[in-house]
């Protein structure tokens, strides 16, 4: 299998249809008996605090389905980056191998002063 370039990265990137953060939760009340469960909470933090919000059983397949999409996003942005630290990594070393005289500098030479006197 060919690498991704970035262009085909990108594309699969906007085709994502929805996204959500966070983690899918399973509970049930030990306290009810009988109660039709099991119930569902998503989790997720944002600007310091944890989030909670109740998913119903209608809402559960989209719920997984975002969660996916946004675990889609992450692997494909990790490769994306992954490509472009790799170009700058080759584009700085070819600019130093073209930079490059192929000597070291050396000490510097002192213009030498004249004899006579001032």
């Amino acid at each position: 299998m060919n690498p991704p370039d970035k262009s085909r990265l990108l594309q699969q990137i906007a085709a994502i249809p929805a996204m959500e953060r966070g983690k899918l939760s399973d509970y049930s009340f030990k306290e009810r008996p009988g109660a039709s469960g099991p119930y569902h909470k998503l989790q997720h933090w944002r600007e310091g605090k944890n989030h909670t919000r109740y998913v119903s059983a209608q809402e559960l397949p989209a719920v997984q389905a975002a969660l996916a999409g946004y675990a889609q996003y992450r692997q494909l942005t990790e490769q994306y980056a992954d490509l472009v630290i790799e170009e700058t990594r080759q584009q700085i070393a070819g600019s130093k191998k073209r930079n490059s005289t192929g000597n070291p500098p050396g000490p510097r030479r002192r213009n030498p002063t004249p004899d006579c006197p001032v």
